[in-house]
């Protein structure tokens, strides 16, 4: 149990409630720690028909993960520290994944890295009109990990890359119509619908139907076929040449967000998708992730990356290498790479 998460029962209901307003619920390890124990426990527990996730207040349901312990992990323990919080949040991931009991995740806010890791799992996936869902890690030289090589080559046309590649932030409108969300509820009815839920676990679908709206335009639809056309290219210099020739303020734009990401994250990402389609199952995805996250924490680019997003916030980052030229097939390989057998990422234990 952490003062960091609020984890309750209520009847037939199980509720996990983030609770660190401050750093917009970003998960820690002991976070990742607490939740999992509990969704291992109540997955044994006859008496537990329906898990709710949330946050208990302030304007993100979750920022994402300890950046600061990953980046201190890097620089003072040679990434042991770091390759525990991954192995503890990818396991975490997992669980939800493979749950056997419904979960409702309810993205009303911010909703980047780790807080895409635990909600995109869920079977019910509830955005708001104050959902921002991200994943920003191209900014920071890290990669959209927490199951992103398993979600985003699934989304329609090409949304996936764009997502990854330009870091895009997508409202509730946009979740919902790509598939991220299952349903559009306005937030001021969410407690009357939470409230429900734990009156009537057994009728999750329909009382979720019941109360949602019709959400407005979303943009990304208007967008899509610009996106699939730009962003079909499979390689990250193929893409930026499409949106340099193409004469569009919104490729201009565009190619101004590829363009500032870490060129290794970009080229990362884009394997994740090739790597993906021989995952056999999601756990071998999570693999997968776990070593690129262990070799991607001791990059230069991610102490580069959190100097210049976190700490001196001039967002002005000096990536090495700068060009995607010099992401050369050798140093991807190397990060792609199996870790020795004892080192791998495995799952908790089936029930």
């Amino acid at each position: 149990m952490t003062d960091l998460l609020n984890l309750h029962t209520h009847g037939n209901v199980a509720h996990i409630s983030l609770n660190r307003p401050k750093a917009i619920h970003a998960l820690t390890l002991e976070m990742c720690e607490a939740m999992g124990l509990a969704l291992l426990g109540w997955r044994e527990d006859e008496a537990v028909e329906l898990v709710l996730l949330d946050h208990a207040e302030g304007r993100g349901f979750c920022s994402g993960g300890d950046v600061a312990l990953l980046r201190n992990s890097a620089t003072e323990d040679d990434g042991v520290r770091g390759r525990q919080f991954f192995h503890t949040e990818y396991r975490l991931n997992h669980l939800l994944f493979t749950y056997p009991k419904p979960v409702v995740a309810f993205m009303d806010g911010v909703t980047m890295g780790g807080g895409v890791g635990i909600s995109q799992p869920a079977k019910y996936r509830v955005a708001t009109e104050n959902t921002k869902f991200a994943m920003p890690e191209g900014s920071i030289g890290l990669f959209p990990d927490v199951g992103a090589g398993h979600y985003l080559p699934r989304l329609r046309g090409q949304v996936g890359k764009f997502l990854a590649l330009t870091g895009a932030r997508l409202d509730g409108a946009e979740c919902l119509w790509a598939g991220l969300a299952t349903h559009y509820i306005e937030s001021a009815k969410l407690a009357e619908v939470k409230a429900r839920l734990i009156a009537e676990p057994g009728n999750v679908e329909a009382i979720l139907d019941e109360f949602a709206s019709d959400a407005p335009e979303a943009r990304l639809e208007r967008n899509h076929r610009k996106i699939d056309r730009l962003f079909a290219p499979e390689t990250l210099e193929g893409i930026i040449a499409a949106l340099e020739a193409d004469d569009s303020d919104w490729a201009a734009k565009e190619l101004v967000a590829v363009q500032s990401k870490c060129p290794t994250t970009s080229k990362v990402a884009l394997r994740q998708f090739e790597e993906n389609a021989d995952c056999r199952n999601f756990a071998a995805n999570m693999a997968m992730e776990y070593r690129v996250a262990s070799r991607m924490i001791m990059r230069p680019d991610f102490a580069e990356g959190v100097r210049a997003v976190l700490v001196d916030k001039d967002n002005a980052p000096k990536w090495d290498p700068a060009e995607p030229e010099g992401v050369t097939e050798d140093m991807l390989g190397a990060i792609f790479a199996p870790l020795p057998e004892a080192e791998e990422w495995t799952p908790f234990p089936s029930a």
